[in-house]
């Protein structure tokens, strides 16, 4: 039986509306065989959390343009684990100060895609993850 593709959901938290960077890796992550989905703009955690139960999605990745970010991405993470999500892959990306990954990281995110982040470093870091994932599954 085939293997479904590996399934994103992307995320613009708050009131950040700057879609250029999100757009460019939903094409990337595409054009690698990912399904991917996109919540759309000015979406909170708790809307981001239900997508991501809902759609049954392996990895949640959220762009922050704006200062939001230490609000919004630790409640998104808590929210998913008190929901039955703790299983996805959380990485975040875009503008968020060295000074914050520590945290950010803390509350669950795997890695941290800074601006200019190579969409190849990107696909395979989520291959190499769901791999793992898969090696592991009962």
């Amino acid at each position: 039986m085939p293997q479904r593709p590996i399934r994103v959901l992307l995320a613009k938290l708050g009131l950040d509306t700057h879609t250029v960077g999100v757009t460019v890796i939903a094409h990337a992550l595409r054009d690698a065989g990912m399904e991917v989905i996109f919540t759309g703009l000015k979406q909170t955690p708790e809307m981001v959390a239900n997508t991501a139960i809902q759609e049954d999605v392996d990895v949640v990745g959220v762009s922050s343009l704006s200062a939001g970010h230490m609000r919004n991405l630790p409640r998104l993470a808590k929210l998913l684990q008190e929901k039955g999500g703790g299983d996805k892959l959380l990485v975040a990306g875009g503008v968020i100060p060295e000074q914050d990954a520590p945290a950010i990281r803390a509350a669950g995110y795997a890695h941290i895609f800074t601006m200019g982040a190579d969409t190849r470093e990107i696909i395979t870091f989520i291959q190499d993850w769901h791999a793992r994932q898969e090696t592991t599954a009962p």
